[in-house]
């Protein structure tokens, strides 16, 4: 039986759990599912509450998930990443490009520019636990970038499927110029908003007390 169940598909943020030596397993959205009707967002909807709610939201449909397939319970770890550029008015939300067309206007939108990236994480010790969750905020600042260096990252496909259509820790950490924040945060799992939530739930971890 593993001690925590993680609610996603990201090789990223199992990654992290792995080096962290937690004993988990993964608990992905089914076939029958639609993941992506969770992560719409409302009308002006500021990018902390928005992270926040769908992180909730994730919770709690991982919990039906885990009843309907009859598993033995353990905690429930899930979270989600936003990437946003803020205007004095709103935020500006940056989601997951499904083309190529799609990931260059958003990396021109943020060239030479600085944006925010939060990751929520949540943890429900039981069924009835509504979770408890952090928030992770960190600024990106990318780069003067040229076109051409802009086409060569579009051209490796990395920016597909990828909030703000790069990944900080692939090849799209070329275009960003400094961070101020949490690395593994921008990657979409914080690892020291992630410690407290297992310490606060019990699971060993590899530098747990």
């Amino acid at each position: 039986m593993k001690s925590l169940y993680l609610a996603s598909e990201s090789p990223r943020r199992q990654n992290i759990l792995q080096q962290l030596g937690v004993d988990f397993e993964l608990l992905p959205p089914q076939p029958s599912e639609d993941p992506e009707l969770l992560e719409i967002a409302q009308p002006n909807e500021p990018a902390q509450q928005y992270v926040q709610r769908v992180t909730f939201n994730k919770l709690q449909a991982a919990k039906t998930r885990l009843t309907n397939q009859n598993k033995t319970w353990a905690p429930i770890l899930c979270a989600d990443t936003c990437v946003c550029i803020k205007t004095q008015t709103s935020d500006i939300l940056l989601g997951k490009p499904q083309n190529l067309h799609e990931a260059k206007r958003m990396l021109n939108q943020l060239n030479g520019q600085a944006h925010w990236v939060y990751t929520a994480v949540a943890i429900a010790t039981s069924l009835q636990d509504p979770g408890i969750l952090r928030l992770s905020s960190s600024e990106v600042f990318f780069g003067e970038n040229s076109d051409l260096h802009i086409e060569r990252y579009l051209a490796t496909n990395e920016p597909i499927g990828k909030a703000g259509a790069y990944g900080i820790q692939g090849l799209g950490s070329a275009l960003i110029e400094r961070i101020h924040g949490s690395y593994s945060g921008i990657m979409g799992l914080p690892i020291y908003e992630t410690i407290q939530l297992l310490d606060l739930a019990k699971i060993p971890y590899m530098l747990s007390p």
